[in-house]
């Protein structure tokens, strides 16, 4: 390998970590800004739309690639704006660094769906992994869910309904990826990111959410929402993926729900037990063992 290769593979690394260490932080943009939760929704997919549009004019993309493709990129847009107005709501009951980490239990989903739907037969990691995760949940939440209240503990079932969302997104980006007429990631993402933005705008209005941002802290956070969690953070994290072996991406994707969990820990001062922390990494390790290697992420 020439020392111009080995350069260029470093830099593939810092820009994954990069863009996954964006990422991380959408949690705790949720946390910090003051409007309704569906509604930070809504504007962060508006001002991602708009960055991505300006990115597709810019690089005079092809837009159409027939109806099967966008009506399989309009579903991606409805399932993530079900995956935002629970996630965004778990954020706001349990903290940024639980719901993470929860939303990203989509991977025994994905396993189960494989087993009892398609037939495969994963190796042993998935069968570690699934136990593995249970009980690093149990240790998380078990111990005090006598003593939480009803917020919490749907907090965590919004948490697992993400991962469910997720999964089923995942699904269905698998589905338009393997198709011979798939438009590239950028228009996908595009396409799915204006759907959501009027989906998640409509939750928003037949919840009565105010559209209304209070100051322009509130509307600064929301567009660093939209620009790194949305667009630039996919898009280093797009750019870098196939240069860096799968072994190291999932151990680099990991970064994002173990961030979010330090985030929490320092930005919002979450009080955590040394089991919980236990109970945290064993989870994080279960969600390593059970992604597969080319699982596509969701952006």
């Amino acid at each position: 390998m020439t020392p111009d290769s080995k350069g260029r593979k470093s830099h593939r690394h810092l820009e994954m970590v990069a863009g996954v260490t964006m990422i991380s932080f959408s949690a705790v943009w949720v946390k910090l800004v003051h409007v309704g939760p569906t509604t930070i929704g809504f504007y962060r997919m508006l001002f991602g739309a708009l960055f991505l549009f300006l990115i597709v004019l810019f690089k005079r993309s092809r837009l159409w690639y027939g109806w099967q493709p966008f009506l399989l990129g309009t579903i991606l847009g409805l399932l993530f704006a079900g995956d935002l107005t629970v996630w965004h709501r778990s954020i706001l009951a349990v903290g940024p660094g639980l719901a993470t980490v929860l939303g990203n239990f989509q991977v025994f989903i994905l396993a189960a769906f494989g087993i009892l739907i398609l037939r495969e037969r994963p190796g042993w990691k998935v069968f570690a992994a699934i136990p593995l995760a249970m009980l690093g949940l149990l240790l998380i939440v078990g111990p005090k869910w006598q003593n939480v209240d009803a917020t919490y503990k749907l907090g965590i079932l919004l948490g697992l309904a993400t991962a469910c969302f997720y999964a089923s997104y995942v699904l269905v980006l698998k589905k338009l990826l393997s198709r011979s007429d798939a438009p590239p990631p950028l228009l996908n993402v595009t396409v799915s990111t204006f759907v959501t933005t009027v989906a998640i705008g409509l939750i928003a209005l037949l919840q009565g959410e105010s559209f209304a941002i209070p100051d322009t802290q509130n509307l600064l956070i929301l567009i660093v929402y939209g620009l790194c969690g949305q667009v630039l953070g996919w898009l280093l994290i797009t750019r870098s993926v196939s240069a860096i072996p799968a072994s190291r991406v999932g151990l680099i994707l990991l970064l994002q729900p173990t961030l979010a969990f330090v985030w929490d820990v320092l930005f919002f001062k979450r009080p955590t037990t040394e089991l919980e922390g236990v109970g945290a990494v064993i989870a994080l390790a279960a969600i390593y063992l059970g992604t597969p290697k080319t699982e596509p992420q969701n952006p």
